[in-house]
């Protein structure tokens, strides 16, 4: 067979395979090329997940009409000054995402530069399909429209619309939080799901792309080694979730997935959660250009450190020094009420001194030389003075007795978890057991009941239920619901119903 030279068509084709994936992809290549066009709102506009539009417009430095026709030729790229391929500071550089992303789909361009008129190129599946002059403000907008339509093969493999909307946001949550000096505002099929304001910090950012109550229960990290810096924020060990999902890597501000991360996290927290628990961490790491290479990976997902060691210990180390600076702070808080329920025993004033020195004695009738190993009469007064000076105050707090039990504990074989004896903050049972003192988590404890109702309603059993007079509303993100929504059915077998309603925030 002879070797010949591919169209310049299918080579878009090819190229468009590592670039261009899912539209999760694309999406991510129009944003970064937002930032790097020097941005300080973008504006991302989704319908069906992004399989029929994708939307992209920014207030960056424009382009005109003559760098939009370059742009959108292959390898052409205005992110590398310079031949040093190693040293590149930008998001990307790809030169081909723009004509790849234009070989598979209807491909809009519109820019103005400051001062310049608006020009339009359009380009349909490879080919050019219209241009001219356009009315819009300084900066740029992309729409993408019909990916993969004329390539049956790949647009089979795509997802549900769901599934490829949950990974456009995810994409838009990665990239805003690398930088939080730019406002982003997203909408899905006509609806805001996301509209963050520039100028924040970093905590504020990771917690309103995560969860709100992340700012009130994290700590924030700060390290330098050499010319490494490692920031970011992480939770609280008590704050943790069920699924690593809001755990993020950017390297020199650049959002990227990497193995390390998870093994770092795992080092770090390893002592403080359990295995099937995951803290909900956002760590960014800066290095110099020369020490990391990002170029093992088409869509620069993936980073390679020239000393890895370094980095895991430098992640593990600044986790742990965070976490034990900030001690046993907790995201559970005792109520006041709970506190106010402290009562203090009543203090019986102090006894004369002479008689309070021989009612501590072991012997009170013993001499004291004999007792204290001391026969000098300056010894016996200094001992005097220091038992005397322990005397118990009106105003001291009370001291904690212990007393050995008389009679064996009643039931203790009929209760596992002993006889209750009291109640500690509303939230704990103290319970006297045969074997010893056993605390009872009484939340915890009804989780674990309501559970083994649901396990017996699996395997056949009637599960009792009761529909709410008011029902509770919980708000959550439009992945999470969706979520839910496709397990609805299994959930109301077990007693739950579910209705999705309102439009997300």
């Amino acid at each position: 067979m002879s070797i010949r030279r591919l169209p310049e068509k299918l080579v878009n084709r090819i190229a468009a395979g590592e670039v261009v994936e899912r539209p999760a992809a694309a999406l991510k290549e129009l944003v970064e090329n937002a930032i790097d066009a020097g941005a300080t709102r973008i504006s991302v506009r989704i319908a069906e997940g992004g399989i029929s539009r994708l939307e992209v417009e920014d207030d960056g430095c424009g382009m005109t009409a003559a760098d939009m026709a370059l742009a959108l030729e292959r390898h052409a790229t205005s992110k590398l000054p310079t031949d040093a391929i190693e040293d590149v500071t930008t998001m990307g550089f790809r030169g081909e995402a723009l004509p790849s992303i234009a070989s598979v789909a209807r491909l809009t361009l519109e820019s103005r530069v400051a001062g310049g008129d608006g020009w339009k190129r359009v380009v349909d599946n490879g080919a050019v399909a219209a241009e001219g002059p356009a009315a819009l403000a300084k900066g740029t907008r992309v729409v993408v429209e019909d990916l993969f339509a004329r390539v049956p093969a790949r647009r089979k493999f795509l997802r549900s619309g769901r599934s490829e909307y949950a990974a456009c946001l995810d994409v838009v949550k990665r990239l805003a939080m690398a930088r939080p000096d730019i406002a982003f505002a997203a909408e899905h099929d006509g609806r805001r799901v996301l509209d963050v304001q520039g100028g924040q910090d970093r905590i504020a950012r990771v917690a309103a792309l995560t969860q709100r109550e992340l700012a009130a229960n994290s700590i924030g990290v700060d390290l330098d080694r050499g010319e490494v810096h490692l920031g970011g924020v992480i939770s609280l060990p008590t704050y943790n979730r069920g699924i690593a999902d809001h755990q993020y890597l950017f390297v020199n501000g650049r959002p990227v997935k990497d193995r390390l991360l998870v093994g770092a996290l795992r080092g770090a927290y390893a002592d403080l959660l359990a295995r099937d628990r995951h803290p909900v961490v956002a760590l960014f790491l800066d290095i110099p250009t020369s020490e990391v290479d990002v170029n093992v990976h088409p869509a620069k997902t993936e980073v390679r450190f020239r000393d890895p060691q370094l980095i895991r210990g430098m992640i593990v180390g600044g986790l742990r020094r965070a976490l034990d600076e900030h001690g046993f702070r907790s995201v559970q808080r005792p109520a006041e009420a709970a506190l106010a329920a402290w009562q203090q025993e009543p203090v019986a004033p102090a006894p004369p001194a002479p008689t309070l020195f021989a009612a501590h004695l072991p012997f009170p009738h013993a001499p004291a030389a004999h007792l204290f190993g001391a026969d000098d009469k300056a010894t016996l007064a200094l001992l005097h003075d220091r038992v005397v000076d322990f005397a118990p105050r009106s105003d001291a707090l009370p001291m904690g007795r212990a007393e050995p039990a008389i009679a064996p504990v009643l039931g203790g074989e009929a209760h596992p978890l002993g006889i209750a004896r009291g109640q500690i903050a509303k939230t704990y049972i103290v319970a006297e057991a045969e074997d010893g003192l056993v605390i009872v988590d009484q939340h915890a404890a009804h989780e674990r009941l309501v559970l083994e109702q649901l396990r017996h309603g699996m395997a056949g059993r009637a599960v009792p239920s009761q529909g709410l007079l008011l029902p509770e509303v919980v708000e959550l993100d439009e992945p999470a619901c969706d979520r839910l929504e496709a397990a609805a059915g299994q959930l109301a077998a077990l007693g739950v119903e579910l209705e999705r309603f309102g439009p997300p925030r």
